[in-house]
């Protein structure tokens, strides 16, 4: 078919006694077992005798070159724009990126650009073979346009279903480092309140009747205790739309700066508003996870950034 993608894959004796999605998969790491099957169900896959394979649990039988024909993924809508990403791992497979507080991940009203869907199409031009046929890049988590820190993105199916799949079985390591207002008590503990939409302002989340929401856990540990405030770190056993927030704020301690979800207290409030910060003190300080194709483990730190060290220095007894 004119205009695709031509690619080859030599399948060997053992390969070829596989289901076929499942063998062209373990040689083909670019590409999903959905999109394989995808494929050869749409006739694009033939043996070197020009047999097109239709049924993508049939199996071989014996040693062969296989032709994958991929249509040319339809280019993404959004814009590419260079804004100078601060990358923390990059491959082939996939991107972390360590977001500054003030960007939108996604293109939505009143944010049509800027965001980081039109950075990461500039950065990884030509790089992306297509999710879902649209050449864009896989966000499979999202952090809030006032937080800052790491965010991985997938460039190709395949990435993009293993990372999704770690996102749903919540064995991703994400830990926040956050400044929230008042003295913790205990030093560490766990959070485990389930989330739903705010019945009053949509746009707000909150603490709801496990049978209402979706649960929720965060555990927590003090770092440092600071004046009318304490510096903890967040690890997040589930990934709810503003969970952290929510869960400081639900135990009393609201992260300084929300502006959803704080509650002003005299020091902290005064020092924020000499400081011109007017941000959620939370930063996404560490992601780790399986790599989806290559199987080794990532881990990737970012450094708090200026604005909330500043906050930090200032609230130190």
């Amino acid at each position: 078919m004119e205009g695709d993608d031509i690619i080859t894959a030599a399948l060997d004796a053992d390969a070829a006694h596989e289901r076929l999605d499942r063998a062209l998969s373990a040689v083909l790491p670019q590409l999903s077992r959905e999109r394989i099957k995808t494929l050869i169900k749409g006739g694009r896959v033939t043996r070197a005798d020009g047999t097109v394979l239709w049924d993508p649990s049939a199996k071989m039988g014996r040693a062969d070159t296989l032709t994958l024909r991929i249509p040319v993924a339809a280019p993404a809508h959004n814009v590419a724009q260079d804004m100078g990403l601060v990358i923390a791992f990059e491959d082939e497979h996939l991107i972390v990126i360590d977001k500054p507080a003030g960007m939108v991940v996604h293109p939505a009203a009143g944010n049509a650009d800027g965001t980081l869907v039109n950075a990461l199409l500039h950065h990884c031009d030509g790089q992306l073979s297509g999710i879902g046929g649209v050449a864009r890049p896989g966000i499979v988590h999202r952090i809030d346009k006032d937080t800052s820190g790491l965010i991985v993105a997938a460039k190709h199916d395949r990435a993009h279903t293993g990372l999704a799949k770690q996102f749903a079985l919540h064995s991703i390591d994400r830990r926040y480092t956050a400044v929230v207002a008042g003295r913790m008590m205990p030093l560490a503990g766990s959070v485990d309140a389930a989330l739903a939409r705010s019945t009053t302002n949509r746009k707000k989340m909150a603490v709801v009747d496990a049978d209402r929401g979706k649960r929720a856990v965060t555990h927590y540990r003090t770092l440092e205790a600071l004046r009318e405030a304490t510096l903890v770190e967040c690890r997040l056993e589930t990934g709810r739309t503003h969970q952290v927030r929510v869960h400081m704020t639900h135990i009393g301690h609201p992260l300084v700066g929300d502006p959803a979800y704080g509650r002003t207290r005299r020091v902290v409030g005064e020092v924020a508003r000499q400081l011109g910060f007017v941000r959620q003190a939370l930063h996404a300080a560490h992601l780790g996870f399986i790599h989806p194709v290559t199987g080794q483990q990532i881990g990737c730190d970012s450094a708090i950034p200026p604005d909330m060290r500043e906050l930090i220095d200032e609230l130190r007894i």
